[in-house]
This record gives structure tokens, sequence and C-alpha cells, in this order.
């Protein structure tokens, strides 16, 4: 699993060493770290640091060892991979109408989160609406797209995907 931590760690030499060294005495794998001196807190610096172990074992261990060492955690949560796609609307749309339709389709796709912008109405009443979806595989995108186009058929409204990267 890969995980995030927020670590404050005292402001003196060895300090930043003394808080990743723990990571491989639980066989865990350090992906990226960031050491922001400008961030102090009771004489502590902040250390962002991604990482992965195999099991919660692991995670506890290390918790363990990062305690016994006198740094703190503060804030501790695994990364989720997400795959990002937009989508573009335009017609005869209500905010409570899209709502609903995005409201659905969460219900159908594991969406981690979704961005929506919408223009003001033209003279023929048509509005673009702008959406930014993070989904957590690239089979939700598959199905966010097809259930997209599928309600948009229905409710006559142009429906564009975004091209991939």
């Amino acid at each position: 699993m890969k995980v995030n931590a927020d670590l404050y760690v005292k402001d003196v030499p060895g300090q930043l060493v003394g808080s990743l060294d723990p990571i491989s005495l639980v066989d865990g794998n350090i992906v990226g770290v960031v050491h922001n001196r400008e961030e102090v807190m009771d004489g502590r610096i902040s250390v962002n640091i991604t990482f992965e172990v195999d099991s919660a074992e692991q995670l506890d261990k290390l918790k363990g060892i990062w305690r016994s060492k006198d740094v703190i955690i503060s804030r501790i949560g695994s990364v989720t991979e997400t795959f990002p796609m937009e989508y573009m609307l335009i017609g005869d749309i209500s905010a409570s109408s899209i709502e609903k339709m995005l409201n659905n389709a969460k219900k159908k796709v594991a969406v981690e989160s979704m961005d929506i912008r919408y223009s003001s109405k033209t003279a023929s009443n048509k509005q673009t609406i702008m959406i930014s979806a993070k989904v957590c595989s690239p089979e939700d995108i598959k199905k966010l797209d097809k259930f997209l186009a599928a309600e948009c058929s229905k409710s006559n409204i142009v429906y564009i995907r975004g091209v991939e990267e």
C-alpha cells in the first residue's frame, strides 16, 4: 500500500535521516520526501513522506518506531491513484438536473472527485457545463463515459468527452 505522512521532527542535525531510516527497518520503500524548513511548529520542521509498505502491520510498527524517536505524526493516510477525465455538456440543462445526473453517476462509478463549471445560458437557452472527474480505475472511466453518453442522449444534450493523454 502507498502511504503519505506529514511528520514534524526536531530541527537538529540527523533528525531527517532518523525519520526516514525506520521506513527501511520495516521493509518499506520511500517514493518521495519533501523537507519543508519554512514550516516550523514548536521548534520542529515539517517533513512529507510518501512510501510503500506491504501490510498494515508494517505501518503500525513504523508508527511505533517514529513515536519512540519523538517524531510527531501530524497526518498519515493511504494514497489512492486516480484517473482524470473531462467532459463538456451543451444544452438546455438546469443545475438541479445536472446535479441529479452526477449523483446517479456516483452510485454506479467509483468517483474520487468532480469539479463542475457552468456557463451562463445563451439566447437559445443553451448552457455549457465542464466536468472534470477523477475516478479510481480505467474501468471507471469507461463506466462514466457510458453512463454520461446514455443520460445525455436521453436528455438531448450534446456530450463531448475529453481526450486522454
